[in-house]
């Protein structure tokens, strides 16, 4: 797929809720669901969005997550029990035409009327596991190489299904996503 059609597919929010974990409750915002209209990015935060525990989710350097629509097939023929709709692995923007090898830390994406940054590849940590009710899912996320990435808002604005990706600020030589998350699953 060509840049020219990176695009949002759908814009997901969750609010935090209380989950058990080997014998106590444990808040998470994992459980997001696609919402109709524009939502509002700023700050640190997608409005409407709640993130659970900012050491290590959210915050500046993480405020959006982002994952590749196209990775959806490939975990669907790994769990072909599950029901796998848009905001699964608890992305704020489900999008196409953007992978891990195509974006480089540092890139700038315009969407909508923000200004976004590309900061780091999401690494999963033990509630994806909750969610989908195995612990291996945290392995086979992170060695899939299918991690999506974060975003900070550079300029707050705000975001719908529907709008384009428009990629500004690529420097030829930098890290991509999937160097990051490579040398991640090495060390």
């Amino acid at each position: 797929m060509s840049e020219a059609a990176a695009r949002v597919l759908s814009v997901n929010v969750g609010r935090e809720r209380l989950v058990p974990w080997r014998g106590r409750m444990v808040p998470t915002g994992i459980y997001k669901e696609p919402v109709a209209g524009r939502v509002a990015v700023r700050d640190d935060k997608v409005e409407g969005d709640d993130v659970a525990v900012l050491r290590v989710h959210g915050g500046w350097s993480k405020a959006v997550y982002a994952y590749p629509a196209e990775h959806y097939a490939f975990w669907r023929r790994e769990f072909p029990e599950r029901e796998l709709p848009w905001g699964t692995f608890g992305e704020n923007l489900t999008i196409e035409g953007l992978l891990e090898n195509d974006v480089t830390v540092g890139e700038q994406l315009h969407i909508g009327s923000a200004e976004l940054a590309v900061t780091d590849p999401r690494l999963p940590c033990f509630k994806l596991g909750i969610k989908f009710g195995r612990t291996d899912i945290l392995k086979r996320f992170q060695q899939s190489g299918r991690t999506g990435f974060y975003l900070a808002i550079a300029t707050p604005g705000d975001i719908g299904a529907g709008d384009s990706i428009e990629r500004r600020g690529r420097r030829e030589g930098a890290r991509t996503i999937a160097d990051l998350v490579r040398a991640a699953s090495a060390g």
